[in-house]
C-alpha cells in the first residue's frame, strides 16, 4: 500500500490559475502527436512574453521570494552567470579525440561537476526556430545534496535546486573557458532558462542513464538528483556511449514517484510525444504545484535511485538479473535445438 500523500488533495491557487492560457502545455509539448517535429519552448523562456505560459512563469517569482534559501541561492547563481568567459586564444590546440574527452576528467576530479559526457550534435535536439552549427555537445552533471533535496517541497529544497543550477552554469563556463584558452570556440548552455538546446536528449545519448517515469533522467550513480548544463563546440571530442542499467523496466513496475506526486501528474504508462513513445509528466497538472512550491522536486527526492549509495547497487542487481534471464533463454534455446 502506498503511503498517504500529505500534499493531497491539491488545490491550485486561483490567482495563479487565472493566468493560465487557453492552450494546454501538453499540446505545446506534442502529447499525442504521431509525427516528429522540433520541440517548442513551453516554460522558462528568457522572455516570458514569448510563450503562452509566460504570465504563470512571472507569477512563479512572486512565491515567497524573500525565503532565505531561495534568495541566497539566486544571489550566488547570479554571480556565476555574470562571470565572463576566457578570451579566445589561437591557434587551436590539436589532440586526438580520445585525449580531448579524457581531459574532461579534471573537472570531475576538481569538484567542478560530478559527471561528463560527449555527444555528436543531433539537430533533433534543437528547439524550434533555433539553429546550432557546432558538431559536439559536452554534457555536465552536478549532484544535489541529498539531505537538502529531501526536504522538498520546502524552500530549502528549492534553494538547493537553484544552487545546483548555479554550479552547473559554473561548470559549463569553466569547460567553455578552458576550450577557448585552447583555441577552440565554445558556448556554454545553462538552465533552467530555455536556450537553443534540449539538455535531456544529448545527456541520454552520451551516458547519463535512462529517462525515468517522472520525466527526469535516472543515472546509475546520481539517481535523479542532479542538474545538467552543456557546452557547444567544434573541438573534436570522442563521443561517449549511452548507458543502460534496466532502469526503464524498473520504472515500469515502480510507483514511488507516481504515488508521491501531489497533483497526480505522473502517468503509470508511457505516452506518445512527437512520435516517440516515452515517459511523460502531465504539464498542466504539474505546473501549478511546481509554481506554488518554488520548484517542488518531490519526485526526484523520493526516487529510490537518488538515495546515496543505492543506485550503483541497484544497477548491479538488475545486471545480474538480466544475465540470469539471458542465460535461461540461452539454455532453453539449446535444449530446443538438441536432437
Amino acid at each position: 500500500m502506498p503511503r498517504q500523500n500529505p500534499h493531497r488533495p491539491f488545490t491550485p491557487d486561483p490567482v495563479q490559475m487565472a493566468l493560465a492560457p487557453s492552450v494546454s502545455g501538453n499540446a505545446i509539448n506534442g502529447l499525442g502527436e504521431t509525427a516528429a517535429r522540433p520541440a517548442r519552448v513551453v516554460y522558462w523562456a528568457p522572455n516570458p512574453d514569448d510563450i503562452p505560459h509566460g504570465a504563470m512563469q512571472r507569477w512563479f517569482y512572486t512565491v515567497d521570494p524573500d525565503a532565505a534559501p531561495i534568495a541566497a541561492a539566486r544571489a550566488e547563481r547570479q554571480v556565476i552567470l555574470n562571470a565572463p568567459l576566457a578570451d579566445l586564444a589561437g591557434p587551436p590546440v590539436e589532440r586526438p579525440p580520445e585525449e580531448w574527452t579524457a581531459a574532461l576528467t579534471r573537472f570531475v576530479v576538481e569538484g567542478i561537476c560530478e559527471k561528463t559526457g560527449v555527444a555528436v550534435m543531433d539537430q533533433a535536439w534543437v528547439y524550434e526556430g533555433q539553429s546550432i552549427a557546432q558538431s559536439r555537445v559536452i554534457v555536465l552533471g552536478v549532484q544535489h545534496d541529498f539531505d537538502a533535496i529531501s526536504t522538498a517541497p520546502e524552500a530549502v529544497a528549492g534553494g538547493e535546486v537553484i544552487r545546483q543550477y548555479g554550479r552547473a552554469a559554473g561548470a559549463a563556463k569553466a569547460v567553455a573557458s578552458w576550450l577557448r584558452q585552447q583555441g577552440w570556440a565554445a558556448e556554454p548552455v545553462t538552465g533552467p532558462m530555455a536556450g537553443k538546446l534540449l539538455l535531456i536528449p544529448p545527456a541520454l545519448a552520451c551516458g547519463f542513464g535512462e529517462l525515468g517515469k517522472h520525466g527526469s533522467i535516472i543515472d546509475a550513480e546520481m539517481g535523479s538528483s542532479f542538474r545538467l548544463s552543456a557546452v557547444l563546440t567544434n573541438a573534436p571530442f570522442a563521443p561517449t556511449p549511452p548507458e543502460s542499467h534496466g532502469i526503464d523496466d524498473f520504472c515500469a513496475s515502480c510507483r514511488i514517484c507516481e504515488d508521491a506526486c501531489p497533483p497526480m501528474a505522473i502517468a503509470s504508462e508511457k505516452q506518445t510525444v512527437r512520435a516517440a513513445r516515452k515517459w511523460y509528466v502531465d504539464f498542466d497538472r504539474c505546473l501549478p504545484f511546481f509554481n506554488q512550491t518554488n520548484g517542488c522536486a518531490i519526485c526526484i527526492a523520493v526516487c529510490p535511485w537518488s538515495r546515496p549509495g543505492v543506485g550503483l547497487n541497484l544497477a548491479a542487481k538488475l545486471a545480474r538479473r538480466a544475465a540470469r534471464v539471458q542465460g535461461s533463454a540461452a539454455d532453453a534455446t539449446t535444449q530446443a535445438d538438441a536432437p
